[in-house]
């Protein structure tokens, strides 16, 4: 085997019209990596897919707005044993500097139950891995052993007191996919600079040290303990916080339907339930344990509504059941149902969500002085309802980047100022209720919509009818969001500078779908003409692409890409002022800005994309 130094490949230039080079890159993979990703490698050279070869191999993952996420496979782009323990490395390395105790706190790890089986890489196996990186080095490591729900690593983390937490997962992305997303000591996920250093470390940590790889320390290492009992029961007694009406519920007659959706989250929604005093839900028998195949929905993603959630209002007649609850596979997201059959988005079930727990914080707090501490959140490309409560009911509420990283981050600093975060929320049916996890949640979020739907249908009121009360009340927030398909990097590139650039050189357009554009702002470049300075208030992020449109009829319109999947997001929604109740003529101008928005700036068939099937 041809012997090379491994800090040599951080520098190795990969020339693609000569198969020498491919053939040193293979020995360099056979040197650093384990017999599948040789397989892998080997076949693609024998194939002649050079293409693939330098995709996989002249880059490294970042960290995205769910930290790193790729496909399963061999080269340095992917996930694998050897870019997790990489990453590892690095981080280890970053802790190591950030905290002098951190031989005492330690590091929390959780997974999920993603799998290749033809690779052999699975989620355990790679938290497991990060747990030998630490625990070589003499760092405890709280290790789960079995999977657990997403939201349960930050809870340990701040419970524990760890300097960091890891979960092994990719969440609702396809089945090929895995990923390894990082918190902070204060349960956040890790946000910029904090992201930018560890990978900084993580390129200085490229040579596996001897023990990272010996999975088998996660067994006979003396640093190494299993959390789940102890946090498991901590956080369903930790639901009381959220927990209002618990008599109500021991009585209630109502029937839910949970799908898990073939991933972490059957047991943990059942306990959940149990806590709050409900009967478990009805579970959907094809959904309910673990399958990294996912074999009955056509993407793992409750998101997607109707489509994928078949089976679960299927059942729900069956067994006379009004509400169905859907957590993704890693139990952080909920999508919700009522019969017959409205699917909520989550612009709609946040301002649900929103108004129960505004309603509840008013119920045990009488004094309206308490009303100048309490916050709501939400990312900018969500819905304005919540601004519209707070406008209303004298509480504040802030708006944050996309990525519920930066709503942790956000509440970490309220926290420090005596303030208190009561909902917060971004519009991909993730959502925070209380303060238990600052990162989004859809096993609490599942049993407080229970205890809501009960106490409401004890009034002889649906869901879907409070969801008009509000409207009624703060205004008509109507929203779409939807997304194209874009897998090339320099199509997206070339759509958003043609933006930036539309009628002439740094100039943005100035009229949508007959509407005159009020206001833009790109976060991308910093630029927002809506300020003095025209300088964005909100952080400048030029590794992703996000302008935001404000239109003149009220119409707030943002395109931004993906942190997760090769999508180009495009959001739209018509803010009306309360009494303003003509609800169609609302829908029809919404779509007719939605659709020349998506023409006229992206161009999905001058570009090629694949538009959202429906």
């Amino acid at each position: 085997m041809l012997q090379i130094q491994p800090k040599c490949y951080t520098h190795f230039v990969y020339d693609p019209t000569e198969m020498h080079c491919a053939s040193l890159t293979w020995h360099l993979l056979l040197y650093i990596s384990e017999g599948w990703s040789q397989a892998q490698i080997e076949a693609l050279l024998q194939d002649g897919h050079v293409e693939e070869l330098r995709r996989r191999l002249l880059s490294r993952m970042t960290f995205g707005t769910a930290g790193l996420r790729a496909a399963m496979g061999a080269g340095f782009a992917l996930i694998n044993d050897l870019t997790i323990i990489q990453s590892t490395q690095g981080m280890y390395k970053f802790l190591a500097r950030s905290f002098p105790d951190f031989g005492s706190r330690g590091v929390v790890v959780g997974f999920d139950t993603r799998a290749q089986e033809a690779s052999g890489c699975n989620s355990e196996r790679l938290a497991r891995l990060t747990a030998a990186v630490m625990l070589c080095k003499d760092i405890p490591v709280y290790l789960f052993s079995t999977y657990v729900p997403t939201p349960f690593v930050p809870y340990a983390v701040k419970r524990l007191g760890a300097a960091a937490g890891v979960m092994v997962t990719a969440s609702h992305n396809p089945k090929e996919d895995n990923g390894y997303k990082v918190y902070w000591h204060n349960g956040a996920q890790i946000s910029s600079p904090n992201d930018k250093e560890i990978l900084k470390f993580i390129e200085e940590s490229l040579e596996p040290w001897s023990e990272s790889w010996d999975e088998s320390l996660s067994d006979s290492s003396p640093l190494r303990r299993d959390p789940l009992r102890e946090i498991c029961h901590a956080y369903m007694e930790d639901l009381n916080s959220v927990c209002f009406h618990r008599e109500l519920n021991t009585k209630s007659p109502l029937k839910f339907v949970h799908s898990s959706f073939h991933g972490v989250g059957h047991n943990y929604v059942q306990q959940a339930f149990r806590a709050f005093g409900f009967s478990p839900p009805i579970p959907v028998p094809e959904q309910k344990d673990p399958d990294p195949n996912f074999p009955t929905v056509s993407c793992p993603n409750p998101e997607e509504g109707e489509s994928v959630l078949e089976l679960s209002l299927r059942l729900a007649e069956r067994e006379n059941a009004k509400i169905v609850l859907a957590t993704d596979p890693d139990a952080d997201r909920l999508a919700v149902a009522e019969c017959v059959w409205k699917v909520f988005t989550g612009n709609e079930l946040a301002a649900l969500l929103g108004w129960w727990m505004l309603f509840n914080w008013k119920e045990t707090h009488p004094c309206q002085a308490d009303m100048g501490r309490v916050y709501m959140l939400a990312t900018t490309v969500s819905s304005k309802i919540l601004k519209a409560f707070a406008q209303i009911e004298g509480f504040h509420f802030e708006e944050t980047l996309p990525g519920f990283k930066w709503i942790g981050k956000k509440i970490h600093e309220l926290a420090k100022t005596g303030n208190e975060v009561i909902f917060a929320f971004e519009e991909s049916i993730g959502f925070l209720c209380g303060s238990m996890v600052p990162d989004k949640d859809g096993v609490s979020a599942a049993v407080v919509v229970a205890e809501m739907a009960s106490y409401l249908y004890n009034k002889n009121q649906t869901l879907h009818q409070q969801l008009q009360n509000i409207f009624e009340v703060y205004g008509y927030h109507i929203s779409t969001t939807s997304y194209v398909i874009c897998k090339e990097p320099l199509t997206v590139k070339r759509i958003f500078t043609r933006i930036r650039n539309f009628e002439d050189e740094n100039t943005y357009p100035k009229s949508s779908g007959g509407h005159r554009i009020m206001h833009v702002r790109d976060v991308t470049t910093g630029y927002d003409s809506s300020q003095p300075d025209n300088r964005c208030v909100l952080p400048v992020t030029k590794s992703s692409q996000m302008i935001t449109f404000t239109l003149q009829n009220g119409i707030v319109a943002t395109l931004r890409t993906s942190g997760t999947e090769p999508k180009i997001k495009f959001y739209t929604e018509f803010c009306a002022p309360p009494g303003k109740s003509d609800i169609s003529s609302l829908e029809e101008e919404l779509k007719k800005v939605t659709n020349a928005l998506v023409e006229e700036f992206l161009e999905p068939d001058k570009n090629n994309l694949i538009r959202r099937s429906t």
